[in-house]
């Protein structure tokens, strides 16, 4: 049988993990990339059980475990401070085989651009084009015009691969909230635990990073486009300065121009991941808020079934693409309605709200919680055994 040829479309997190998956079943590969290299700025990013799962299925779990931290335990306060909810990361591990690992996001997008082929990585290649027609699926950009046999959107939130072939479908929408991510320098005396702090309308969380420093975000609900008055570290500064401690001691050593950013949105439900010899992933296909922690979580299982897919029916891709959808659009359709409930249940404002609340992340059991994120957790690559314990009593 010739070769196969896949042209995956924006060189994130989850177009690296498909070209991974499809070189390492010998496809060739090439990524499109509009940025100058591949990486990433300025951010951490958590990788829950169901990520590493993925990554192990990749054989790329031991290497990123390597750069990342596993924190003994985190969970939820309130505005001052006291712990609403608390989890054992021992106690993760046990329930669904892998920790919770953080690391910074370059270092993920470092580790998994190095296991592809270097002639594979096309950076400054931004799309112009992407059609599928009688002559097969075709993609142009500045070094020509790819024909390959299948063509990934993995090109983010603002897809021009989704624009092109999905013009009827609803564009992003606005989560109601902007949120600011930063990582601090490294501190003699960082948090043994991480938390997100639940205030009225805004949030503030963080997380360890190796060498001791921490990643931070903030969220806080205000009108889409809304920019500050003075610098993004001034405007974190009023909101949070006052926060409960560790909060005012992380942002002090926060470099001033090291703030990013960003309003949030997720992506109304497609119909399809799928049209033709075209398949979305990741943000493309279900962008979602970062409540749950869950999207390059999922871009990265995305990544690993679509390849199982195509392994399945080598003869058939119209049948392939077909199981992907199947398969994969109900899961992160779910999880994204998930996570924007997660969103406004943390940026609520009304104070009887706030306290109904808190008081009900309070009084919910260590193990219900666990229990409750076996759904998005528990899942197991194609093909392999799963580890997760969510039938045993907690």
């Amino acid at each position: 049988m010739p070769q196969r040829a896949a042209t995956i479309v924006g060189g994130g997190i989850g177009g690296l993990a498909a070209a991974i998956a499809l070189h390492r079943r010998g496809w060739r590969v090439e990524v499109l990339e509009r940025a100058p290299e591949f990486t990433e700025i300025g951010a951490g990013i958590s990788l829950w059980p169901n990520a590493l799962r993925a990554l192990d299925a990749l054989g790329l779990a031991d290497t990123v475990r390597a750069l990342g931290a596993v924190e003994a335990a985190g969970g939820v306060r309130d505005r001052k401070g006291r712990w609403l909810t608390r989890t054992d990361n021992a106690e993760l591990t046990r329930r669904f085989g892998h920790p919770l690992l953080v690391l910074h996001r370059a270092d993920l997008l470092r580790a998994l651009a190095e296991a592809l082929p270097a002639d594979s990585l096309r950076p400054d290649s931004e799309v112009s084009q992407v059609r599928d027609d009688d002559h097969g699926p075709a993609v142009e950009h500045p070094g020509g015009a790819s024909r390959p046999d299948l063509v990934i959107g993995a090109d983010g939130l603002r897809s021009a691969v989704r624009g092109a072939l999905w013009p009827r479908a609803a564009g992003p929408r606005y989560a109601g909230y902007t949120a600011w991510r930063m990582v601090t320098e490294p501190l003699a005396d960082p948090p043994a635990e991480g938390a997100a702090t639940w205030g009225r309308g805004e949030r503030f969380g963080y997380t360890a990073l190796p060498g001791g420093r921490m990643y931070c975000f903030a969220t806080a609900s205000l009108p889409a486009g809304t920019t500050s008055d003075s610098s993004e570290h001034d405007e974190l500064l009023r909101r949070f300065g006052s926060w409960p401690d560790p909060v005012p001691r992380l942002l002090a050593a926060v470099p001033p121009d090291a703030v990013l950013r960003h309003d949030l949105y997720d992506l109304p439900p497609l119909p399809s991941f799928v049209r033709g010899r075209v398949a979305l992933l990741g943000d493309a296909a279900h962008a979602m808020t970062p409540n749950l922690g869950q999207g390059a979580c999922q871009a990265l299982e995305d990544a690993v079934t679509l390849a199982h897919c195509l392994d399945s029916a080598p003869d058939d891709l119209a049948a392939a693409l077909h199981s992907y959808d199947l398969l994969r659009r109900p899961r992160t359709q779910a999880i994204t309605r998930r996570s924007a409930r997660l969103g406004d249940m943390g940026q609520l404002a009304w104070p009887p709200a706030v306290l109904l609340r808190d008081t009900a992340a309070r009084l919910m059991p260590a193990w219900a919680t666990l229990r409750s994120m076996t759904p998005v957790l528990g899942w197991t690559a194609p093909g392999e055994q799963s580890t997760t314990t969510e039938n045993e009593t907690p």
